[in-house]
């Protein structure tokens, strides 16, 4: 386990073969359920120290492998799971308001946590949703990663966002925040305290932005009322993904943040949760292909404003109708 260099991208790259160890959907015996004995017989939420880390608080030291060029560097930092629920199947929509509340309490708790450390840099909560993404235990979970270095793409986002404040004196996502709301067709649902709309340059059809509505960075910075509506707003446009298809809707959810150490980043940088769903149609993926991975040109095989219509509308069915999936 270790972090090596990328000196073309000035990145760094995580080493851990131990996660070739971990369980792929296990049929019985899943350690997040209760009656486990790796987790509480009773709980409504829960955090839960990864088993097969990328990252630890004391990791070993790196293998002599590196050089002046391709330097190491010991993979300082914490990988928690987040049980959003003791039910093995229940998922977002499913959850009531008041419980994914409890949810974002406890990601709020963490991420205070994990960032009294200083040697962290970085603090992503996430979930990856689906086999289609990857997901290796069923029982409904997400995931953080405390990193001690700026991954790449946070530092691109938070450099632009930076250059637009200097240049117009303004935060680009409050900016974002505006334009969606003036053109409307690709706005999906917003209430007191956030929107959710499909970004005019998405590179996932349907790939939805849920961004706070007043200029705070970060889950510590919101009251009550704001992360009662952030609960309300994760539940819903989750729920219209499943209606979308009739199924559970495969997705990435990331939460975009201010470092926890380091640079002051409140005056143009902004909280939201981006989306990365791999479904372009029922049973079509869209994969991220040779230029997409080997140039960073990404293309969207759908128009961003048909696929907000047709997930707009599936929110207006989850309204009526609740949340309708084949399993």
């Amino acid at each position: 386990m270790e972090l090596r260099y990328n000196p073309l991208l000035d990145d760094w790259t995580m080493v851990a073969s131990n996660r070739r160890h971990r369980p792929n959907l296990p049929k019985t015996d899943c350690p997040f359920c209760p009656g486990s004995g790796k987790v509480p017989d009773s709980y409504d939420v829960y955090a839960y120290d990864n088993d097969f880390p990328a990252l630890m608080p004391d990791p070993p030291e790196p293998d002599p492998v590196g050089s002046s060029l391709y330097q190491t560097r010991e993979a300082v930092g914490k990988c928690e799971v987040i049980l959003y629920s003791p039910s093995h199947t229940a998922t977002l929509p499913e959850l009531s308001v008041d419980h994914i509340e409890k949810l974002v309490d406890l990601w709020t708790e963490r991420y205070i946590e994990l960032g009294r450390d200083p040697r962290h840099q970085y603090v992503l909560i996430f979930e990856n949703r689906g086999e289609e993404c990857g997901v290796t235990m069923h029982h409904p979970h997400g995931q953080i990663y405390a990193y001690s270095h700026m991954p790449l793409k946070i530092r691109t986002e938070l450099d632009n966002c930076r250059k637009h404040y200097e240049r117009q004196g303004s935060c680009l996502i409050c900016d974002m925040n505006r334009e969606e709301r003036a053109f409307r067709r690709r706005v999906i649902a917003e209430n007191d305290h956030f929107i959710a709309y499909i970004p005019f340059f998405t590179d996932y059809p349907y790939g939805v932005f849920i961004v706070s509505n007043s200029h705070k960075t970060a889950l510590s910075d919101f009251d009550r009322a704001e992360k009662r509506s952030l609960a309300d707003l994760l539940r819903k446009v989750t729920g219209a993904m499943d209606n979308l298809f009739n199924r559970l809707f495969p997705y990435m959810m990331v939460l975009h943040q201010r470092p926890v150490n380091g640079e002051h980043v409140e005056d143009f940088y902004h909280f939201h949760i981006e989306f990365y769903p791999p479904l372009r149609e029922s049973d079509k993926i869209k994969y991220y292909a040779s230029s997409e991975m080997g140039a960073w040109a990404t293309c969207n095989p759908r128009s961003v404003e048909e696929c907000a219509e047709e997930l707009r509308e599936a929110y207006h069915a989850f309204l009526r109708e609740g949340r309708r999936v084949i399993r």
